[in-house]
């Protein structure tokens, strides 16, 4: 959330009026400093702003109407971070300032962005970087109204708070309380008001490409752009054998005369459709709610199903996505709900963050990355370069082709196959934490897998055969079994599969000492087979079933049988062991205290309980001390 919140970029300020020389109308300005109005000794239009035209003099249209085309042919990007120097040109036209009633010059420059604020700006040259550079470039006079610290570097701009000086309304007063007298001041002569506002970066929308949703938008000369009547929706893409770009900078669809040009819906003149297509942004932000009804002809999603099944209950995917399809998934449903389409105001329930897989890398004594084909890979993790035996330590990065640390699936699949590399991933660790990558790791889950297999043949060739046990005659065994299906299922609900692999080796391990059985077979497999569908899948088709495990039903963990299990609990005495006892683990923590002291309750006579510690399924600690005699 946080991160959206960032990338939105929600600013708490005032808007300031400022009026136009000899004319009754002002231009807007968004600050969240607006106790510096009084070092305002610019102002600064986007080049594309509205007033532009109106206010630009004779003289200098020109000159402004070359840097609006350049403008014009930058990105946002490109305008401000990349842009180096400051450009800009004066229109010829004057601003008010609303507090001291001084006219200052109104510029175009590219750094100001339309999509942010109003398009417009108080430049303040003192305490503002851009604008100090501006004002440095075309000799525009600096004024200081905050105190900067006292080892503050004169030449250049402060930026920080302090206390406010040559602003006659608010001299001697911090920061804060300057903010809010301005803003007051600016409310009661109508010359503003206190404003939030939201920074949110332009979502690019269409792309000059054949492929993608078209815009169902045609545009006409005479009426501008007009959509499409419903009933000749949706727009289709033409079929053409040739989609190459046009040259011109325009979409491919351009220059497909018999789709491009039509009759205009609103007065059936000549009309051209539009040639760009939607992103893949569009179909994704809403994919999940057709999702829901696939088939339906007449509607995206009816909605009674819609009610039925939203919102989603989990959202997987990286943290990367918080910004990007997360952010705008959420736009477009609430547009969506809105409009009463959708029944609720989010589309998802949950959110979880996977952790990015990381891995290894190499890097010699001369500085060079090393392939791990070059590599004796040690189970330390250190390695042993092959060419001429230097050992090199790891260090974690993350997979990037210039540190020649990436791991390729399809080899790892090859080499191990995919129940290994699937495994792996989920037993690496939490879903969410960021892991690397270990070849000695996958080899560990590829000898479990394959311990897997052998058992299975077996077991399946005893069942088909007939000469397989029912089950297992163990009453630990029975126990773990039923502790393992809660676990497992548990473990796969919470999305925690390291900790539901490392049940089910313990489980392996147990049954697998005692011998053979029907029951584990089918139950094993069953719980695994959503962590490892190829190989219990192939198991379960060698026994001689025909379907796939993912029709069976799945085992249910009985409370009962794993109520019987017996713990061995040690009773400590100022930290050394006197007894130790056998309780069902379910036992309740009063009646263990009780055990615990009728355990070993002559080492307690005539001494005094300092401390009772219960370590749950472990240890109960009791500290004593002498009593005082009377």
């Amino acid at each position: 959330m946080s991160m959206q919140k960032n990338w939105i970029g929600k600013s708490k300020g005032a808007q300031i009026h400022f009026k136009l020389e000899n004319s009754d109308d002002f231009i807007p300005v968004f600050s969240t400093r607006p106790d510096t109005v009084y070092g305002a000794t610019y102002m600064v239009l986007a080049p594309e702003h509205p007033l532009v035209e109106k206010l630009v003099s004779p003289d200098a249209r020109n000159e402004v109407k070359t840097y609006r085309e350049k403008a014009a042919g930058k990105s946002d990007l490109e305008r401000t971070e990349l842009q180096k120097e400051k450009t800009g040109v004066f229109i010829g036209a004057y601003a008010i300032n609303p507090l001291n009633e001084e006219k200052i010059p109104i510029w175009i420059a590219d750094y100001v962005l339309s999509s942010y604020g109003t398009g417009a700006i108080m430049a303040v040259p003192g305490h503002d970087e851009r604008d100090h550079e501006f004002a440095k470039k075309f000799n525009l006079p600096i004024i200081n109204v905050v105190t900067a610290p006292k080892n503050w570097d004169a030449a250049k701009a402060y930026c920080g708070e302090g206390v406010s000086i040559n602003s006659k309304l608010i001299n001697g007063l911090k920061t804060p309380e300057a903010i809010k007298k301005i803003t007051d001041f600016l409310s009661s002569k109508n010359a503003g008001q206190s404003k939030i506002n939201f920074k949110l970066r332009d979502w690019v929308f269409s792309r000059q490409r054949y492929w993608g949703e078209p815009i169902p938008i045609i545009n006409c000369d005479k009426c501008g752009a007009i959509a499409v009547d419903d009933k000749d929706l949706p727009v289709l893409l033409p079929k053409v054998e040739k989609y190459q770009p046009t040259g011109t900078g325009e979409s491919p669809l351009a220059a497909m005369e018999s789709w491009v040009n039509v009759k205009c819906p609103k007065c059936r003149g000549q009309a051209k459709r539009e040639t760009n297509t939607m992103p893949q942004w569009a179909g994704s932000c809403w994919y999940y709610l057709r999702f829901m009804d696939p088939l339906n002809k007449k509607e995206f999603v009816s909605s009674e199903i819609e009610k039925a099944w939203s919102p989603v209950d989990l959202y997987i995917g990286g943290a990367e996505h918080a910004v990007l399809h997360l952010l705008y998934a959420r736009f477009w449903h609430k547009v969506l709900y809105d409009i009463g389409l959708v029944s609720e105001k989010e589309p998802f329930k949950k959110l979880i963050h996977q952790g990015m897989i990381l891995s290894y890398a190499y890097c010699d004594k001369k500085g060079i990355y090393r392939k791990y084909s070059e590599l004796d890979i040690k189970d330390n993790g250190t390695a042993v370069l092959k060419e001429n035996g230097e050992t090199i330590k790891p260090v974690v990065e993350k997979m990037s082709k210039s540190k020649k640390n990436v791991i390729n699936p399809d080899e790892i699949v090859e080499k191990y196959g995919a129940d290994a590399f699937r495994m792996y991933e989920m037993f690496m660790g939490p879903l969410e934490m960021a892991k690397p990558w270990d070849m000695n790791g996958i080899e560990g889950i590829y000898r479990f897998l394959k311990r897997i297999w052998r058992w299975g043949i077996q077991c399946a060739d005893g069942i088909k055969n007939n000469s397989i046990k029912a089950a297992l005659d163990d009453k630990d065994l029975t126990i773990l079994r039923h502790q393992t299906i809660k676990k497992v299922t548990r473990d796969i609900e919470d999305l925690k599969f390291n900790t539901a692999i490392s049940a089910l080796m313990i489980y392996f391990n147990k049954f697998n000492d005692l011998g053979i059985s029907k029951e584990d077979f089918e139950i094993f497999l069953t719980i695994t087979h959503p962590l490892a569908p190829h190989i219990t899948d192939e198991l379960w088709e060698r026994s001689g079933k025909t379907d796939s495990l993912i029709n069976k039903a799945w085992p249910m963990a009985n409370e009962k049988i794993i109520s019987e299990r017996e713990l061995e609990i040690p009773i400590q005495i100022n930290g050394k062991i006197k007894a130790k006892i056998h309780v069902k683990e379910t036992i309740e923590k009063e009646e263990l205290e009780e055990l615990a002291k009728q355990s070993v309750k002559e080492h307690l006579s005539g001494k005094k309980i300092i401390k009772l510690i219960i370590v749950p399924k472990r240890l109960v600690s009791i500290v004593i001390k002498t009593c005082a005699k009377t």
